[in-house]
């Protein structure tokens, strides 16, 4: 039996536990430093009230500590450390070798921190090869799990077969992106943020490079694109090839997105959890969710209607496609028609209102009042302007489309150089009232990247996650010392007390059991009697749904006490509460026999370059202890030039129609011989095509 897991991302716990909620196995969040991500940093006291719900559905939490460390920190990353421990964390996800060896040399602290967390039901805390590792090769993989990681996060550009290779040669887990922005560059080796910002992705301070617009350039100054997103891919989204992933050897599916908002997190965790469920539905005797508890109900997920750039499957089956956004590196949301017509509406002088044909009788209001005074802004006499909004008129390529007031909207310029976007502030029918939208024409496809209606939706109308829990009620006549001792006799003037012994077991195996006295009031209709036991203990308390599965009365003569809804109720009560004071079950995972770290076996270059991002003393000691001769420091401390910036399996020639191992490629050809260049603020990068290995690369010029 294989357990699924569903691996969600959260900026702070709050999202983690609408993450849960929404049906996630485990959530990957950072602590207050070195977590890849400079914006979300979480005190280590969100992440133990964190730690603390998911375990309640024996979900797990994996901590960030995957940025490269300098010397000065190394302290601080063991600290940090030692309280993820002591707050219950279920594993790391690490980068630096330093903390691979802080795995191996201070692994007895850890487990004494851990055995402290409350509600902790493991003995160790895993460290996992974080996908900045860029692990593609089954070499890589071999190396990183000899240093004790329990589980791999693999690069995200790779194929099943290469998956399926790489599976092979490795007892550990394999995690594997499923959803969200898509790096250009191989995962951990991108360094053209340090070298144009020198803000380090590998530091958690990436600026983006790859969404900036650039211009092409052949190798005599001709402009042959001008102002595009050339290094922006669309964003991954492989919904639909879990039960590939799975066959591959893939048991964890990871969701990019801890910048996302929480609507964001909701709406892609509940579309992965549903589909994860239908895989495990369909196949009972091979795979289980990782953890436990139903989610039912809520709103209706839909990927199209939150943040993305497009959607591709990249280089899942060994083929290329067209992966770039170029023409629109924000989220652009869903087509829904084509502008007709543009109507520029008047404002009277001093109006408190628009006027436009037919507002008032139709009664459109915007949709909230910051929409209103922004219609009513005053220009620089301190008049309300009257040409600031306009009637924009769409064609609905679907007429059962509804806009909504507060609905965004975005569309490419005439020049297909940007993506522009705008507010609806009243939606109705075809009709868009707006402030005036610079660049919006006659003949634009309008997308919607912002439904009203559908955040309104997630926010209100939330799934519920619940535990189930099985009744057995078993009634009974006590035993005659025990009826004796409760000063019942046996006797008609002394009838005998009814006793109900109570058996749960909840889906995660907690057995909770115990006997209530139930008095000697016999119920005179039984059949009644039965139905009230039926629906007062199978109902919800807490996290858990009870369901009463047997009630035997055949120790007691098949007759029953009466009780009123109240005490039965007070049982199921005494059960939620009994259970909340056990702690749940895991599955078992990523608990696996693995060599001590720091004794690899295996072969390692004697020269370690730059790539290997080693940017710490420990990390050296490591390298060297294991037979490198030679380890070259990190990008981020030396700036060399001339390094290669990036590689990728992505390529501006191929996309462009300009392939020199395509003979159909039909784009520029006049250049497809001669180097390429990309400019952007008067920086020069150089563009190498690696045809053997596929494979694209930039440097500076």
């Amino acid at each position: 039996m294989t357990d699924l897991e569903l691996l969600a991302p959260a900026r702070n716990a709050d999202i983690g536990i609408a993450a849960i909620g929404c049906g996630a196995d485990a959530v990957y969040i950072a602590g207050p430093e070195f977590g890849a991500r400079q914006d979300a940093g979480n005190s280590m006291e969100d992440v133990r009230r964190l730690c603390g719900y998911a375990h309640r559905f024996g979900a797990r939490i994996f901590l960030t500590l995957n940025t490269i460390l300098y010397d000065s920190e190394l302290p601080e990353a063991e600290r940090i450390l030692q309280e993820a421990a002591e707050a219950g964390v279920d594993a790391v996800i690490a980068q630096d070798l330093a903390v691979f060896e802080f795995f191996r040399s201070r692994r007895e602290i850890l487990r004494s921190a851990l055995r402290q967390a409350q509600g902790s039901a493991q003995d160790d805390i895993p460290v996992h090869a974080s996908t900045q590792c860029a692990i593609r090769t089954p070499e890589q993989a071999r190396f990183y799990e000899s240093l004790g990681a329990s589980r791999i996060v693999l690069e995200r550009q790779l194929s099943l077969e290469q998956i399926r290779t790489i599976r092979e040669a490795v007892s550990c887990e394999i995690e594997f992106f499923v959803h969200g922005a898509l790096c250009v560059c191989y995962s951990g080796q991108c360094y053209m943020s340090e070298a144009v910002a020198e803000r380090s992705a590998n530091r958690g301070a990436c600026v983006q490079a790859c969404r900036s617009l650039y211009d092409l350039e052949d190798s005599n100054g001709q402009k042959l694109l001008r102002d595009k997103a050339l290094l922006s891919l669309k964003d991954y989204n492989l919904l639909g090839r879990l039960s590939d992933l799975a066959e591959a050897g893939v048991c964890s599916f990871k969701i990019e997105g801890r910048l996302k908002n929480i609507s964001y997190v909701r709406n892609t965790v509940r579309a992965y959890s549903k589909a994860l469920d239908a895989l495990v539905a369909a196949n009972p005797d091979k795979y289980r969710r990782a953890a436990f508890g139903k989610v039912e109900g809520g709103f209706t997920p839909d990927l199209g209607k939150t943040f993305n750039r497009g959607y591709t499957g990249l280089f899942l089956d060994g083929k290329r496609g067209k992966w770039s956004s170029m023409d629109a590196p924000k989220s652009v949301g869903e087509e829904i028609g084509t502008v007709m017509e543009i109507r520029r509406l008047g404002i009277p002088p001093f109006a408190s209102e628009p006027y436009y044909p037919g507002g008032a009788a139709a009664g459109l209001r915007p949709y909230s009042a910051a929409a209103k005074r922004e219609w009513t802004r005053p220009g620089p006499d301190g008049r309300p302007p009257k040409d600031n909004n306009v009637e924009v008129i769409v064609r609905l390529d679907n007429p059962a489309t509804v806009l909504r007031n507060g609905d965004g909207f975005s569309f490419v310029s005439k020049d297909h150089n940007e993506i522009r976007g705008f507010r609806g502030d009243i939606c109705r029918g075809e009709r868009i009232v707006c402030h005036d939208v610079p660049g919006l024409y006659v003949g634009a496809r309008l997308r919607r990247n912002l439904s009203s209606a559908f955040e309104k939706e997630i926010e209100a109308n939330l799934p519920t996650r619940l535990i189930p829990v099985i009744v057995s009620l078993t009634v009974a006549y006590p035993a005659a010392g025990r009826a004796a001792t409760a000063g019942y006799g046996l006797s008609p003037d002394h009838p005998q007390i009814f006793v109900i012994s109570v058996t749960a077991t909840s889906e995660d195996g907690r057995i909770v059991e115990f006997e209530v006295d139930a008095g000697d009031q016999e119920a005179s209709n039984v059949k009644r009697m039965e139905a009230m036991f039926a629906s007062q203990t199978s109902k919800v308390t807490g996290v858990y749904s009870f369901i009463l599965k047997n009630l035997d009365s055949s120790g007691s003569d098949g007759k029953l006490p009466f009780m009123p809804a109240s005490v039965i109720n007070s049982i199921r009560r005494e059960v939620a509460r009994r259970l909340d004071g056990m702690p749940c079950g895991r599955r078992s995972s990523d608990v696996i026999q693995r060599p001590k770290a720091g004794e690899s076996t295996l072969p390692i270059p004697e020269t370690i370059d730059y790539k290997h991002n080693i940017s710490n003393s420990i990390a050296r000691e490591v390298l060297s202890r294991l037979g490198a001769e030679s380890v070259e420091d990190a990008f981020e401390l030396t700036h060399r030039k001339g390094t290669e910036l990036m590689r990728s399996k992505y390529c501006v020639r191929h996309e462009l129609g300009m392939c020199l191992k395509d003979s159909s490629a039909s784009g520029l050809r006049m250049t497809a011989n001669g180097p390429l260049y990309l400019i952007n603020n008067g920086r020069r990068y150089r563009l190498g095509f690696d045809c053997a290995q596929c494979e694209m690369t930039v440097e500076e010029a």
